[in-house]
């Protein structure tokens, strides 16, 4: 029984770090005969469970950063860029993303998203992209967890632009940590898609909103400009061929004769707390 038990933990956290990672798995496989050893020559619990995190996770990270971009350029896909600079003024919304190597995408979809940078910056200094979930490093069809799509390399989300109510200057922070589910919710006058999808049975439509928790939005406000100018250049370039916003955002940004912005259908999730992009 405990033999079992051992080995359908072994099992979950295979698959576990697979499904939210893709290469955490095999990490995990390879880092099994040190967890052994170390096992034998500790024999503290505690001082044993922290020998063995901090193995894996030295493990996980040299990987990741060394040997998964190598692999990746072979599927055709590249890493955006960890960290703002002055030049590429793009980052992660939060460093989840790139630390479970969701930010893989095609060359083609990274350079768009690097001058789209650059540009917002000279539009509204000071304002960045911050980018969401992409793709997997490997293989296309393999479903990034919670996405029906994001399994080729083609699609990234990225946040909406916000400032401080205070100061009006551009923030990197969104309503909520992760950058989803801090919805920008239609007005009475504005066509209310969730609300819709909703009375059509689609429960999972408004998931991220109901349940993620909205940290800091008194201290944001949405920035209408900006982030109107944001999609309507987005969809002026040439490598971008879908963008999936709310309805109601479309109209509020006078971009409802653009047709690269669509609506994204009620079995996927509300799409007024990021945007999606896609070549």
């Amino acid at each position: 029984m405990k033999t079992s038990l051992k080995f359908l933990k072994y099992v979950f956290v295979f698959l576990f770090l697979t499904m939210i990672t893709q290469v955490g798995g095999l990490i995990y496989l390879l880092y099994q005969p040190f967890s052994r050893k170390i096992k034998r020559t500790i024999k503290q619990k505690p001082k044993q469970r922290f020998v063995r995190f901090t193995t894996f996770s030295t493990f996980y990270l040299l990987i990741s950063w060394t040997i998964v971009p190598l692999v990746a350029k072979q599927f055709g896909r590249v890493p955006l860029p960890m960290f703002a600079t002055e030049n590429v003024p793009i980052q992660p919304r939060h460093y989840f993303f790139p630390l479970a190597n969701r930010h893989y995408v095609k060359p083609e979809l990274k350079n768009t998203i690097i001058k789209t940078a650059k540009a917002l910056n000279g539009k509204y200094p000071n304002a960045k992209v911050l980018y969401l979930d992409g793709c997997f490093p490997f293989f296309d069809g393999m479903p990034l967890i919670p996405h029906l799509s994001h399994s080729d390399g083609k699609k990234l989300d990225i946040a909406f632009i916000y400032k401080h109510e205070k100061s009006g200057k551009y923030t990197n922070k969104t309503p909520t940590w992760i950058g989803y589910g801090g919805s920008e919710v239609p007005t009475e006058r504005e066509e209310n898609k969730p609300e819709f999808c909703k009375k059509q049975g689609y429960s999972q439509y408004g998931f991220l909103k109901a349940f993620t928790p909205i940290i800091g939005k008194s201290n944001l406000e949405f920035d209408n400009k900006a982030n109107s100018w944001l999609v309507k250049y987005l969809a002026k370039q040439p490598a971008v061929g879908k963008i999936f916003i709310e309805p109601h955002l479309k109209t509020r940004f006078g971009l409802s004769r653009v047709n690269k912005i669509r609506f994204h259908g009620c079995q996927a999730v509300r799409h007024d707390d990021h945007i999606h992009i896609q070549l």
